[in-house]
């Protein structure tokens, strides 16, 4: 039977605690990818003059502050909806409603842009039908399993994120084995310190760093399942951790291979951006064979639609929690069998509508991709001030340990708006725009609570 919420008269939703570290690890493996830099080897290989795997390696200790900050902030608020609960905690309600409106925009479009690569990749594999046909049927089917509760979908994201692994191990080993067979094309060295054509640059390293952390977007997702989680708030805060460097390390290794088994040059790809974007695939196509080619694909067609699963999920807790706080319509406070499924349903809308839509325009992967990064960039920012503002200002639990709770979440911050700074001017834009929205929305609910509304919610709340 359905369990719902009234907002105004009876107890806050709850949801059915039913995951344990292993199922975090997966939706966090999921929504990441094992092999997110496959996409965007050649942009960064250019961009950092050869020194891609050092990219990875800076990448993921700027992340890892932002990792340390979730999980010093879920302990303090162990609940449904990330950064948008940290921030009311640390900061107040107001920037609390705008880290969550932020947050949404990266959670909502990022499974999008998942399931158009879906789409895309199994319209190469099967052209007669269109790619919007596979985008909308990927949407339905993983909409179904969040739909059919949060453990079912963990473990069918636990056997396509086995795959996917095993893929990228059958990647590294055939790599190594070229390599003793055959020596590699640049020096053992140079992904590490840049290609001798084109020289180091710190410069170059850290421009590309700015490309590199959107491959880590989606981590943060754990920390959405906080109240789905047996074990406490403890285990959160490991998985979160435990995945960012998993995945530093994943990353690391696959970009230091490829970029050994690769038959050209940085600067080459610098000169020639046409063919950065399927320079992983030609490194591995010329070194290893069109088997592993295809083999690749496949898994990476199948594994962004799982991605997508994973973010689809997160987006419902996100819209769950503020709609339970009453910052969005009461009805997607709504449970059922502890599932949200209204939110969930809303947020499978929205994605499908922006997939679709991408899917059925010649440019519109370029259109998405561009603006999904903003939203979460800004949620990350307020989130490092949660942590300066609950330990440092607030001193709620004594005297603050100055490391963790100033130096990393002021480092943490400072990469964050470093890249808002290089992203693209649409992106800002629409950032800008959305965060305009959300300001007037929260201006709005502050008004109607001043003139004795009696609470912040919204029309239909």
């Amino acid at each position: 039977m359905a369990a719902t919420v009234d907002p105004g008269t009876a107890a806050p939703a709850a949801l059915r605690r039913s995951l344990g570290f292993r199922d975090l690890v997966v939706y966090g493996l999921l929504f990441i990818a094992p092999m997110a830099p496959v996409g965007v080897f050649g942009t960064l290989d250019a961009k950092s003059h050869g020194a891609v795997a050092l990219v990875y390696v800076v990448a993921t200790v700027a992340m890892g502050c932002t990792a340390f900050s979730y999980a010093q902030m879920v302990r303090v608020a162990p609940q449904a909806g990330s950064v948008f609960t940290y921030a009311r905690k640390g900061l107040g309600e107001g920037p609390g409603m705008i880290a969550g409106w932020m947050a949404a925009l990266d959670y909502l479009l990022i499974p999008a842009v998942a399931y158009l690569f879906s789409g895309i990749a199994m319209n190469a594999l099967v052209p007669q039908v269109s790619r919007w046909v596979w985008t909308a049927l990927a949407v339905v089917v993983t909409t179904l399993l969040n739909l059919w509760g949060v453990r079912a979908a963990a473990r069918v994201g636990f056997a396509v994120l086995a795959v996917e692994v095993v893929v990228l191990l059958v990647f590294l080993v055939s790599a190594v084995a070229v390599l003793v067979r055959d020596g590699a094309r640049r020096g053992w060295l140079s992904p590490l310190t840049g290609d001798g054509s084109l020289g180091f640059s710190w410069a170059a390293v850290v421009g590309a760093v700015s490309v590199a952390v959107l491959s880590y977007l989606g981590f943060d997702a754990i920390a959405s399942f906080a109240e789905e989680v047996t074990g406490g708030s403890a285990r959160v805060a490991r998985a979160l951790l435990f995945c960012l460097g998993l995945t530093g390390v994943l990353f690391v290794a696959q970009t230091y291979l490829a970029a050994l088994l690769a038959p050209f040059s940085a600067a080459e790809l610098a000169a020639d951006p046409g063919r950065q974007g399927p320079a992983f695939y030609t490194a591995v196509e010329a070194s290893v064979g069109g088997w592993l080619h295809d083999l690749v694909a496949v898994s990476k067609a199948v594994g962004a639609a799982f991605a997508a699963l994973a973010g689809q999920a997160a987006a419902g807790r996100l819209l769950f929690a503020m709609a339970r706080e009453r910052r969005l319509p009461g009805v997607l406070a709504r449970t059922s069998g502890g599932t949200p499924r209204a939110a969930l349903l809303v947020a499978a809308v929205v994605t499908l509508v922006a997939a679709v839509w991408a899917a059925r325009r010649d440019d519109g992967l370029d259109h998405l991709v561009s603006v999904v990064d903003v939203g979460a960039l800004v949620a990350f920012t307020l989130l490092h001030a949660s942590v300066v503002g609950w330990f440092v200002v607030r001193r709620a639990e004594g005297p603050p340990r100055w490391v963790r709770h100033l130096v990393v979440p002021v480092l943490g911050a400072a990469v964050t708006v470093a890249v808002i700074v290089e992203a693209s001017p649409t992106a800002q834009v629409v950032g800008a725009v959305w965060l305009a929205v959300g300001l007037g929305v929260l201006f709005f609910q502050r008004g109607r609570t001043g003139a004795g509304a009696g609470a912040d919610t919204l029309p239909g709340a």
